[in-house]
């Protein structure tokens, strides 16, 4: 179970990014963040914003049109 879940189902690009980076601050180091999208664009859009910031993208999945990300805070 992640440290901090946000679900930013219906919100298109760029905002599931912008929500996550906010959360990330609340994320203690080495805790995770799960994040629920529909944007299909966001599935690039953690891989790279996972690698700007040196997080760590532990899981993706897609059930049902809904993607859960799994990201690890590397701070």
């Amino acid at each position: 179970m992640a440290d901090i879940s946000i679900d930013t189902k219906g919100l298109n690009c760029p905002v599931p990014i912008l929500k996550a980076k906010k959360a990330m601050k609340d994320v203690p180091s080495g805790g995770t963040l799960e994040v629920l999208a529909t944007d299909p664009g966001s599935v690039a859009d953690m891989e790279a914003f996972c690698q700007a910031t040196g997080n760590q993208l532990l899981e993706t999945e897609e059930n049902d049109g809904v993607y859960r990300f799994i990201i690890k805070n590397a701070s």
